[in-house]
């Protein structure tokens, strides 16, 4: 019984380590989106995302 009772408590350590884990993960997540959203928002607030003329990325010597 003993046995038992150790083993159960090891078990909801375990799971409570895990809880912990998925909770960060799940805020590192959210901030990740919000940087997403973020950078999506100056890229087409900043003209970023307008039609660029590829022979603007050439070399000068071209």
């Amino acid at each position: 019984m003993t046995e038992l009772e150790i083993k159960a408590s090891y078990a909801e350590d375990q799971i409570d380590q895990l809880d912990k884990v998925v909770v960060r993960q799940q805020e590192q997540i959210d901030m990740l989106i919000q940087a997403i959203t973020a950078l999506r928002q100056s890229s087409t607030d900043g003209g970023l995302g307008a039609a660029r003329n590829l022979r603007d990325d050439l070399p000068p010597h071209f």
